[in-house]
């Protein structure tokens, strides 16, 4: 079995090898038509696999190492210091307790970035940007989807793009290079930084390499959407470091995530005649907070930027942007708004962002049956999944919780697919009309199995990955007692949501696939060829991985129990602050006491 050690050295190389092939491209794309197409093809594969083959230890040691960290937990009084989060395998950690000297995991790095104070002499070092990345039960499954997804994306870039090749791949590689570093911060700023960046080269890729008419237009909309939305939550970062550093008992300035979130419940804990200001403070933290994992996700009805993007980008990018830089936005609600706003969360998180999400459950799956363009149709689903697990989410429950971290999982799998066959699709013929396609099965009928695959995935069958996680979701929204009648109005509408992706789904399905055949021009004279090697090498695992989710779900359940309790316990706190009691609450109920090692006796 691997080691904590093995793990600690392989974090760096997650985020720093996809930054490393993007360098890598770029000079090889200086040196134009002297290097061949084929070796810069070859070379991304082979740099796709090799970040898969260092995510697979990662996957081995956290089915194990995560599940046997999980412990029942205790009431933490709300003097004692506490981290909400527990990163593993944190790089640069000490591992040497600095209250008692003994050896210990810290869950926490010395690798500063830019430094704003002198390190304390009793305690961590504070007022550092830091290279702080970690494991925890909330994104190691997340980042296996990243290394798995980019697989198929660059198989099928290398059929697809034929243009300045080695220029597309390096900022390919930028663009998985952000999107890990978001899944892996522990630092906000950190955070932060990959969040934005993922920007510059998704813009290049959709406007340089995009396949339709208006490309650059796309392009556009989605770096200034997202930059307006990312702007916003800059200014809630700032906010709210400068709130808890200000509120805080030593005035610590600290941009770690765990050490945030547990200071900011210490100060909530301990706000007594002050709640309902600090309360007021949270609103627009929260708000502000969100803005930018709303344009991302994206959340009706910030959408507008989705099915331009989704339709003119190649199909790799597109691939990306469905399976992964959504969940960047659903994973931010997570990571941040949850455990560092959580009055707000539960004060307007679920009348607000909730009923927005309710909303773009039944508007994305009407808009998804009204497309005849089937890139289209596949985007405004996305829409509807993920607003469903927008909704879960901010129902900030045990079952909310898990279903929503679990259907980011699921969705990439399950939407990726979906676009990467629609892709090869696509390969073959002249148009993405729906109603050019009759009977496909009868000429290309692995390419159709696999599509069905993601298909019924996509519609919750029993069976596939999709369908614990929708039965969590809407179990965690139906179950709530505070909001009146709201949230079983809001359940109704995501069980409605579920009844009308089957209808559009298998609508599609039905329209192209059976039924007398009748097919576009091809792209290839000649009779068109099913499935090759490389497009099932791209598609196989990631239907293997939705059998697999949809009958061990518990696989990914179990890893993240621990992180999922400790917000949970928060929500309950919260709630009682938010909706009464007039004793003040306990601390939450997070995990067990750390242990301190006890005072030194005096001698008589």
């Amino acid at each position: 079995m691997f080691s904590e050690d093995t793990i600690r050295s392989v974090l760096p190389l997650l985020f720093g090898l996809p930054i490393a092939a993007g360098i890598a491209f770029a000079l090889l794309a200086r040196l134009g038509k002297s290097v061949s197409a084929k070796f810069i093809r070859g070379l991304a594969v082979a740099v796709a696999l090799a970040h898969l083959l260092m995510v697979l230890p990662l996957i081995a040691w956290s089915s194990t190492e995560l599940v046997s960290a999980q412990s029942p937990g205790q009431i933490i009084p709300s003097t004692r210091e506490y981290p909400v989060f527990l990163p593993r395998c944190v790089p640069g950690d000490s591992m040497t307790d600095p209250k008692t000297g003994a050896a210990a995991e810290t869950h926490a790095t010395s690798w500063n970035l830019v430094s704003f104070a002198e390190p304390k002499a009793d305690g961590p070092k504070v007022g550092a940007i830091q290279f702080f990345v970690g494991i925890d039960g909330l994104n190691v499954w997340l980042i296996a989807l990243s290394s798995l997804m980019m697989v198929p994306v660059v198989l099928v870039s290398n059929d697809t793009i034929r243009e300045r090749v080695p220029g597309y791949f390096a900022w390919l590689f930028l663009l998985q290079a952000g999107i890990v570093g978001v899944f892996l911060a522990f630092d906000i700023v950190l955070f932060y930084v990959c969040f934005e960046l993922t920007l510059v080269p998704l813009f290049f890729l959709i406007g340089s390499w995009g396949t339709g008419s208006n490309r650059r237009e796309a392009a556009r909309k989605v770096f200034l959407y997202t930059l307006l939305g990312g702007l916003l939550t800059l200014l809630g970062i700032v906010g709210l470091v400068l709130f808890v550093q200000s509120h805080s008992p030593k005035n610590e300035l600290t941009f770690s995530i765990p050490r945030l979130a547990s200071l900011m419940q210490d100060i909530l804990a301990t706000a007594g005649d002050r709640a309902s200001e600090y309360r007021t403070i949270q609103y627009s933290l929260f708000l502000a907070l969100i803005a930018g994992f709303a344009v991302k996700i994206p959340i009706f009805p910030l959408h507008t930027w989705l099915p331009g993007a989704y339709s003119e980008a190649p199909i790799g990018v597109t691939v990306m942007l469905s399976a992964l830089m959504a969940k960047m936005g659903t994973f931010g609600l997570v990571r941040l708004c949850l455990p560092l706003a959580p009055d707000a969360t539960i004060a307007i998180g679920l009348p607000i962002v909730g009923a927005l999400g309710a909303v773009g459950i039944i508007y994305g799956a009407l808009c998804a049956y009204a497309q005849t363009d089937l890139k289209k149709l596949i985007a405004y689903s996305s829409v509807s999944h993920l607003g469903f697990c927008v909704l879960a989410i901010v129902a900030f429950n045990t079952e909310g919780i898990a279903g929503g971290v679990l259907h980011m999982v699921n969705h990439g799998l399950s939407t990726g697919a979906m676009f990467l066959v629609a892709g090869y699709l696509l390969r073959r013929y002249t148009s993405s009309q729906i109603f050019d396609y009759s009977g496909i099965w009868a000429k290309l009928p692995r390419l159709t199995f696999f599509m069905m695959i993601a298909c019924l995935a996509s519609v919750g069958l029993p069976g596939l990955n999709n369908f614990v996680s929708e039965m969590l979701m809407l179990a965690g929204v139906f179950k709530l007692e505070r909001g009146g009648i709201a949230p079983k109005l809001m359940a109704l509408a995501a069980g409605l949501g579920i009844f009308l992706s089957a209808w559009y789904v298998l609508t599609m399905t039905q329209r192209v696939f059976f039924g007398p055949v009748r097919e576009p021009l091809p792209v290839e004279p000649g009779p068109v060829k099913d499935l090759t090697g490389s497009e099932m090498l791209g598609i196989v695992p990631l239907t293997v991985a939705m059998v697999l989710l949809g009958l061990f779900p518990s696989m990914v359940l179990e890893t993240m129990k621990r992180d999922v309790n400790a917000l949970s316990e928060i929500s309950k706190v919260a709630d009682r602050r938010v909706y009464g009691t007039t004793a003040p609450p306990a601390a939450p109920k997070i995990g067990p006491e750390p242990k301190i090692a006890p005072a030194p006796k005096a001698k008589d």
